[in-house]
């Protein structure tokens, strides 16, 4: 089973998209579990306080080291700790496969201005972040993130092959997709998609996705004529 624990100072947002449609199932079937933690029932004062002003001034707070600190040391089953945060590594589909292939998994989520930097080093956290832009907190990026990972896991898919022509799985994204009706306010569909010819509604699918990726990610059609020259 893919073990995933969350650090969170709002528990009460979990499952979220989580519980429904495809991670919802697969948590069903046992294969994955989620443990939400309260960060702040490891503060120490009457006031739960979790965070404190940063030292060398400056606006917001910090969520303190020792606190974060009791929380993960409070698991039996750690595994990599990852720290949702602006400044780490964009978030993608190989490291959706990595992260897919591990028994136990922990997120802290941030809120404020952050966490204190000696937890993040004591703890060796893989920064993580979903994109250049700035949340409130790391819970809904972690759920954006599990979304992805989950759906990897043997067994959440009725088929499992669909995985094969995804966007991402080989840095090309995915061809444009038609279904009934055949004629739609005047629009018809390809002709090569109803020809029943395989080998050229392959050819023709894998030339969609070639035209779409050079026109609307120019960065992942370099990566994709470096790869394959």
């Amino acid at each position: 089973m893919f073990n995933v624990n969350v650090l969170t100072l709002f528990p009460d947002m979990f499952p979220g998209i989580l519980g429904g449609s495809i991670p919802g199932k697969a948590m069903e079937k046992d294969l994955w579990n989620l443990n939400v933690i309260q960060i702040r029932d490891y503060a120490t004062n009457k006031h739960a306080t979790v965070d404190e002003t940063p030292f060398g001034g400056g606006a917001g707070m910090v969520m303190r080291a020792d606190i974060i600190d009791r929380c993960l040391s409070d698991l039996d089953n750690v595994g990599e700790v990852v720290y949702l945060s602006p400044r780490g590594k964009v978030f993608d589909q190989q490291m959706a496969k990595k992260f897919s292939k591990m028994e136990n998994i922990t997120f802290v989520c941030g809120r404020y201005e952050g966490i204190d930097q000696r937890v993040i080093d004591k703890w060796n956290m893989n920064e993580v972040s979903i994109g250049d832009f700035v949340l409130s907190g790391g819970e809904p990026a972690v759920q954006v993130l599990l979304d992805s990972v989950v759906r990897l896991l043997p067994g959440s898919l009725g088929d499992e092959t669909s995985l094969q022509e995804e966007s991402f799985e080989d840095g090309l994204l995915e061809y444009s997709h038609y279904t009934r009706p055949r004629n739609w306010e005047g629009i018809e569909v390809p002709e090569v998609l109803l020809s029943g010819h395989h080998a050229n509604i392959a050819e023709w699918r894998l030339q969609e996705r070639k035209k779409i990726t050079q026109m609307r990610r120019p960065d992942l059609w370099k990566k994709y004529i470096r790869n394959e020259g």
